[in-house]
């Protein structure tokens, strides 16, 4: 694992287990922390992927919300607490 790096991979899950899953990653992870890997696919469609980005751009430990080159991946930028 990277340092500073976390990912967590909600394939298959509803919106509520993605959002109790990505929820437990961001309580559990420390202040050497500062990404949050959300891994939730893209070849089964798009809601996992806009309810991930429209949910945490506002998420009191989210900097901000990144959009990486691979579509099936978002990464949570998350503040220095």
């Amino acid at each position: 694992m990277i340092s500073g790096f976390q990912e967590v991979d909600i394939h298959g899950m509803t919106k509520a287990q993605a959002f109790t899953a990505i929820d437990a990653k961001l309580r559990r992870a420390g202040g050497a922390v500062y990404t949050l890997r959300v891994i939730h696919g893209y070849h089964g469609g798009t809601v996992l992927r806009d309810a991930v980005r429209s949910h945490y751009k506002n998420h009191p430990k989210v900097k901000r919300v990144e959009l990486g080159l691979n579509p099936g991946e978002t990464d949570l930028i998350l503040k220095e607490l």
